[in-house]
């Protein structure tokens, strides 16, 4: 045979193996791949809920440096609540409860109105999760999620109110996509720190609290209800005092918040 009719033959055989050897390569690893996701998940969903609960003791004020994390969350009672009515439903396992499975499910979610989507969430659970600290059988702090959008994501966090449901303790933001260097100010803990002892709630019941643009005067009188705005970061901060108004309002805690300082909830 002449060598010229060789040529082509080999160098479709040579292209062959090269694909042949590719795709067992690429089958190789992606099953590699695929069988690290399953063994690390387990790992990976454990490190969540690790983080999210010292989330919740970072806002509770029970995080002690050196402590492991599950034995400090021992002090925290999950409760589920039904948000319509404001009361507790012990028939639901706050460990096993979802909230974001809940909320995607249209019999266990609601639509929320567009005159009350104030933190553009669209829809919610029917119920949620809330954590209290308990000492000596008397609630000390209630922990709620809140979350809602800013200027350029969703942002999580946790709020901390004292037994009078009014009080704020702490606020802490966990996750956020707002921009670096201006509107990440949500996530940096001396700006979380001005949250502490402002009032949600006036002495006929309206909802107050919010951010403002500027500083807040002292003299100003009232400034218990106002945090510190930051420059530049206008849209973000009104983000997070929507989701805050919110959370804390007649379709979100508002009821449950209610029945607690008329001491129905222990």
């Amino acid at each position: 045979m002449p060598e010229s009719s060789r040529q082509p033959k080999r160098r479709k055989e040579s292209v062959a193996r090269t694909l042949a050897v590719a795709f067992f390569v690429s089958l190789v690893c992606s099953a590699l791949v695929a069988s690290a996701a399953v063994v690390l998940k387990p790992r990976q969903v454990a490190n969540e809920v690790l983080e999210m609960r010292r989330n919740i003791l970072e806002v509770a004020g029970l995080l002690e440096p050196g402590r492991e994390v599950d034995e400090l969350f021992d002090r925290i009672e999950p409760r589920i609540v039904e948000l319509e009515t404001g009361a507790y439903r012990d028939d639901l396992d706050p460990n096993e409860f979802d909230p974001d499975t809940a909320r995607k499910d249209p019999e266990r979610s609601v639509l929320i109105p567009a005159e009350l989507d104030i933190a553009r969430i669209g829809r919610r659970a029917k119920q949620a999760r809330v954590y209290l600290v308990v000492e000596a059988g008397e609630v000390t702090r209630i922990v709620l999620p809140i979350s809602g959008y800013g200027l350029w994501s969703t942002m999580y966090g946790f709020l901390a109110l004292e037994p009078d449901a009014n009080t704020v303790a702490d606020i802490v933001f966990y996750s956020h996509g707002e921009t670096a260097g201006i509107g990440d100010f949500v996530g940096k803990p001396e700006w979380q720190a001005l949250w502490r002892g402002k009032r949600a709630y006036d002495r006929e019941g309206e909802l107050r609290l919010g951010i403002v643009k500027g500083r807040v005067s002292n003299d100003d009188p009232e400034a218990e209800y106002k945090v510190d705005g930051v420059s530049g970061a206008t849209l973000t901060g009104n983000g997070v005092t929507n989701l805050v108004r919110y959370w804390l309002g007649d379709h979100g805690f508002g009821r449950y918040l209610d029945a607690v300082r008329d001491g129905g909830r222990s």
